[in-house]
């Protein structure tokens, strides 16, 4: 767990060095830009569709760093495929200038029960809970507080995005990629990959539900 711990430390400052020379964006030039995006994530960043990740607020950096992996192909995601072929760093830039900018509207947890390894149904939201704020020490898999902040907030600066409202199927989905190794875009480190290796199904899920209704 320490290994973890220490490998998202080296991720932080090596992906802050690496974005520090990123081109500048501008929210009100970017609002002129999204119109392609406002059909999956809203006009203002706030999906109505599960499946679709809201961007209302989730961190300027954040969201720069997908649009150019999207671009790039390092992220593999279908619908979006060829999406920014005609979009330069600077649109790119504005777009997630325009998005950081709105204010993310929460989405809710609801009660939950769900069985873990031993066949026990327990209530999912204290699991989801004690996962997101004290991590699995059975299989050594960390917090989420030290990346993404006790409220769910994220860390703007380090590039680690806001999950407090989040729609939790998305949460969800992005984890088990993560756990697949569909998902590869979290850096060097694999921090992402490695924290979804550890847990299962059920806490995946217990945990993406509460994220989403954490404020």
């Amino acid at each position: 767990m320490n290994n973890i711990f220490k490998q998202a430390l080296i991720a932080v400052s090596f992906l802050v060095a690496a974005q520090g020379a990123s081109a500048a964006g501008s929210a009100e030039a970017g609002k002129d830009k999204v119109a392609v995006c406002a059909a999956c994530h809203g006009a203002d960043g706030n999906s109505l569709a599960p499946n679709f990740p809201k961007l209302a607020g989730l961190g300027e950096k954040y969201i720069l760093k997908q649009l150019k992996d999207i671009k790039s192909g390092k992220r593999q995601v279908v619908e979006m495929t060829g999406l920014f072929a005609n979009s330069s760093e600077q649109d790119m830039a504005d777009m997630a200038a325009y998005f950081d900018s709105q204010t993310m509207q929460l989405s809710g947890a609801k009660e939950l029960t769900v069985q873990v390894g031993s066949g026990i149904k327990v209530d999912g939201l204290k699991l989801g809970e004690k996962i997101y704020r004290a991590g699995s020490t059975e299989v050594g898999a960390p917090s989420c507080t030290g990346c993404h902040s006790p409220r769910g907030q994220g860390n703007a600066p380090a590039g680690y995005p806001r999950l407090s409202g989040q729609h939790a199927d998305y949460i969800e989905k992005q984890l088990r990629s993560f756990r697949a190794g569909d998902r590869t875009n979290d850096g060097e480190s694999q921090i992402m990959r490695q924290v979804a290796a550890r847990l299962t199904d059920s806490e995946i899920k217990a945990v993406a539900n509460y994220i989403a209704g954490l404020n």
